[in-house]
Order: structure tokens, then C-alpha cells, then sequence
């Protein structure tokens, strides 16, 4: 197996294609794609899935019929879609690996070192520690660099290997979703999964527990069910904490007013998004405002982009700056 790179300099824009244009194009090897600065985008049409990290600025991804912003620090792992853009932010840097279902099955069995009869990766939201993000840039740096086939592919399994880790925790999970056989658990949790992504990256609009649980072909009653048991809580306190995690986000770094997070967020009762938020950080919105220095008139603060204002917003208690990657320096 090889790793074949490509890099997405300031404007440039990289086709996929169909499946059978990524099936010519990769085979059965591993693509990664490095993009930096503004306008690098990269648009497929095909069944191969993803892994998607930003490293510095936003990346925002358009997966199907969802579109929605990455941050540093977060990691997104694509079901095979047949529509994907992706485009940086500003300044942004962003590495993508993208395989089919063969190319990933060779490129985990190195990576993982075990033996297993269809190795893949769960569609899933991950927090990419630092460690995790060393070790991309370590990929991203070779494949800028143009670096041997030995440092490209050692890199990857690396950052494979952790990504692995990540998704490791899913084994329990699997064992928990009903069913009588390994394959009628892993398919009901690739269902859930796919709610639960849905939710992630809608967490601000109004969603409703009968429209969840016809995505997990449930019943509301059986959806809200095997969703605690899977995941340990319920399908209303992870959208409360995913409009919180949201939240945070917003009151570092963007200038809306609190009142204005909260209701971006998906909060149309300002106390309660109040109470919730010190409960869940230990810290009100407005002191953690002022610890990271930020404020509606700071010099520093960024643009508020468009992404960051409310669709709909919901009540917390209802159920339910453009640059070029030139060399690695830019890092």
C-alpha cells in the first residue's frame, strides 16, 4: 500500500470526482491531502470515506445535506457520501486522508497490527488531543515535503494508530446495542451513530425526538431507550451538552454578545443556558469571557462569521484572514 499525497495551496481546488475516478486515481492506497490557506478546497463525488482535521483556523465541511465548521481540536470521521466539499478559513491548515472501503481495510490492518475480517472506522466526532495533532503534523510536513515513502507511511500508521485508539471505546458500545448476533449490534450502532452525528452538527436547531428516532428506524420510546443505553445518556442531555461544548467555543473566540451565544447556541432562556453553562464548566460565560481576554472591542477578536449566528433557536428544558502554505515553515 501506498501513500499518495497532495497539496492544496492558497485558491486551489482538487477534483475527486466520481468513485471511479477515485478508484483510478488512489486504487487501493491511502490519499492524503494537505490544504492551507484560503480558497483550498477540495470537492469529491465518490464513496470513499474520510478522516477530516484542522490544525489552525476553521475547516468547514459540506457532507451530504449537512454543512458545518471544525475546529482545532476536533476530528471528524466521514461515512462514505456521495457529495463532500471541504474549504479552510482563512489561514486555515487542514489535512484530509480519504480511501475506499478496500484502501481503508489495508491501510487499518497495518496501522492497527491486528487481524480482523472487515477493519473500518466508525462516522464519529473526536476530540484530537495534542498528541493526536503532533502526530498530523508529522504527516503533514512529510507530505509538503515530498518525504520518502518509508516517512509518509510511517507517519500515517501513526496517526492511524491513534485515531484507532479513539474509536476503540466503541467495542463496548457495539455490545450494549440490541441485537442477537455481532452483525445486527454493529448495524444498530452504526445507526445511532449516524443520529447522533446528525445531532452534533445541528445541535443549535430545534430537533425533535420522533425525527431522530425515524433515523434510527425506532420508535421514540425505543429510540430514547437503546440511545441511554448505548451512550450512557440520553438523546436531551447530549444535545444539551453538545449547544454547551458550542457555547464555550463562541464566548472564546467569537464578539456576540452572552445573550447572543446563547441564543447561536440553541438557548432561547438566557438563565437557563446561565445555569447550565456554570454547571457544566465550573465557570459562568462571562468570567471566562474575561479570563481569555476577549471582548466585543478587542483588537485582537475576530470577525463573526456567518455559521456563528442562530438558525432557530430552542429552549435548553425542551426535550428533545486569507494566507498561503508556501513551506512548511508555515506551520
Amino acid at each position: 500500500m501506498r501513500i499518495i499525497g497532495e497539496t492544496l495551496r492558497y485558491g486551489a481546488r482538487l477534483e475527486l470526482g466520481n468513485s471511479e475516478a477515485l478508484r483510478q486515481r488512489c486504487g487501493d492506497n491511502l490519499l492524503v491531502v494537505v490544504g492551507g490557506g484560503r480558497g483550498a478546497t477540495l470537492a469529491s463525488q465518490s464513496d470513499g470515506s474520510g478522516i477530516w482535521l484542522p490544525l489552525r483556523g476553521r475547516l468547514r465541511l459540506a457532507c451530504g445535506e449537512s454543512a458545518f465548521n471544525l475546529e482545532p481540536g476536533q476530528l471528524f470521521v466521514a461515512e462514505p457520501e456521495q457529495r463532500m466539499q471541504a474549504g479552510g478559513r482563512g489561514n486555515a491548515l487542514w489535512i484530509a486522508l480519504i480511501a475506499q472501503r478496500s484502501g481503508w481495510r489495508r491501510a487499518l490492518l497495518r496501522a492497527g497490527g491486528a487481524i480482523a475480517p472487515e477493519p473500518g472506522l466508525v462516522p464519529a466526532w473526536h476530540a484530537a488531543a495534542p498528541g493526536l495533532r503532533r502526530l498530523a503534523m508529522r504527516l503533514v510536513r512529510a507530505t509538503v515535503e515530498h518525504a520518502s515513502e518509508y516517512a509518509m507511511q510511517s507517519a500515517a500508521d501513526d496517526l492511524l494508530a491513534a485515531v484507532l485508539e479513539l474509536q476503540s471505546e466503541f467495542g463496548d458500545m457495539i455490545e450494549r446495542c440490541p441485537g442477537r448476533t455481532l452483525a445486527q449490534r454493529q448495524s444498530v450502532f452504526l445507526r445511532m451513530q449516524r443520529v447522533r452525528n446528525h445531532m452534533a452538527t445541528r445541535c443549535e436547531q430545534e430537533l425533535d425526538i420522533p425525527e431522530l428516532a425515524r433515523m434510527a428506524s425506532y420508535s421514540p420510546w425505543h429510540f430514547i431507550r437503546a440511545f441511554h443505553s448505548v451512550y450512557g445518556e440520553t438523546p436531551h442531555a447530549y444535545l444539551v451538552n453538545r449547544r454547551l461544548e458550542r457555547a464555550r467555543r463562541l464566548v472564546r473566540s467569537s464578539p456576540l454578545a452572552i445573550s447572543e451565544v446563547a441564543s447561536a447556541s440553541g438557548f432561547e432562556n438566557r438563565c437557563a443556558f446561565s445555569r447550565l453553562f456554570k454547571q457544566r464548566f465550573g465557570i459562568s460565560a462571562a468570567a471566562l469571557r474575561r479570563e481569555h481576554g476577549v471582548g466585543l472591542r478587542s483588537g485582537r477578536m475576530r470577525r463573526c462569521d456567518g455559521d456563528d449566528l442562530p438558525r432557530r433557536a430552542v429552549s435548553a428544558t425542551r426535550p428533545a484572514n486569507s494566507g498561503q502554505l508556501s513551506a512548511p515553515t508555515d506551520f
